[in-house]
């Protein structure tokens, strides 16, 4: 498959136009490549890890769910990481796409791929934008677990360096009602009390954000970024796959930009 047809499958299923005004998705990087037959590399985020990972893999596109420029650069130097990636991207001919907000919002995309992981039942949007898609997802647990239950099926699952919690007096409490939403879903947290959810897992939460999720009765839990969105990149390299492409390979360079110290 070439891969101007590849874009144009996935932009039917998750149209860049969905994105945020904030955002950037879509093409990042185009060096002429759109006729190629694909040889892609799947990413969380791209790097110059990642970047060195597709040129010595002989791949022609990374596809990427973070965006590679958020905002637009003044100047472009050696050096520089953006400047970088750009430079060897021309080098050697690959491209960088980028699949965000859009892909957030679509079945089996970050927070779709999270409530399967967790077997809700009963799926929901948090947040819907449009024919039964949105941010987040909230569901029902079946059967009901306990809260240290869950807990421990989101370390299994996930494998997160750790879990942030917010204080609760009773780990054996029922759990029946899950939310969750991959990446940095602190913001969402007003739009989960109201789905009646007991729990809500996703990242990048503050201090602040878990006296806010107690007070208004909500077990906040935080697996990190990269634990939750990154098994929604397993689930594109899948999908690929079933497009017979030439090559497809999810990054091995991909990074958790964070560590616990022991």
């Amino acid at each position: 498959m070439r891969i101007a047809d590849l874009i144009s499958w996935f932009e039917e299923w998750a149209n860049p136009a969905w994105c945020e005004s904030w955002d950037n998705c879509g093409w990042q990087v185009e060096p002429g490549i759109l006729q190629e037959q694909a040889r892609v590399l799947v990413c969380l985020t791209p790097t110059l890890a990642v970047m060195q990972e597709a040129i010595t893999s002989n791949a022609n596109l990374i596809f990427a769910h973070h965006p590679l420029i958020f905002n637009p650069p003044k100047s472009l130097r050696t050096g520089e990481a953006i400047a970088d990636m750009v430079r060897l991207a021309y080098i050697h001919n690959i491209g960088i796409y980028s699949a965000h907000t859009n892909f957030d919002q679509v079945q089996d995309g970050t927070a779709d791929v999270l409530a399967q992981i967790l077997e809700l039942k009963e799926v929901t949007p948090i947040v819907p934008t449009q024919a039964s898609l949105g941010y987040g997802r909230v569901g029902v647990l079946e059967p009901f677990m306990t809260l240290q239950e869950l807990l421990t099926l989101i370390h299994t699952r996930l494998a997160p360096p750790n879990l942030i919690v917010s204080p609760t007096v009773d780990l054996q409490q029922t759990i029946s009602r899950v939310a969750v939403l991959g990446g940095s879903g602190a913001s969402f947290i007003s739009a989960v009390v109201k789905t009646g959810a007991q729990a809500y897992l996703t990242s990048d939460c503050k201090f602040h954000q878990f006296q806010e999720s107690r007070d208004r009765g909500l077990i906040l839990i935080d697996a990190g970024h990269y634990a939750t969105e990154r098994p929604a990149c397993d689930r594109l390299v899948q999908k690929l796959r079933s497009l017979n492409l030439d090559w497809v390979q999810l990054s091995h360079k991909d990074e958790d930009f964070r560590q616990f110290f022991p």
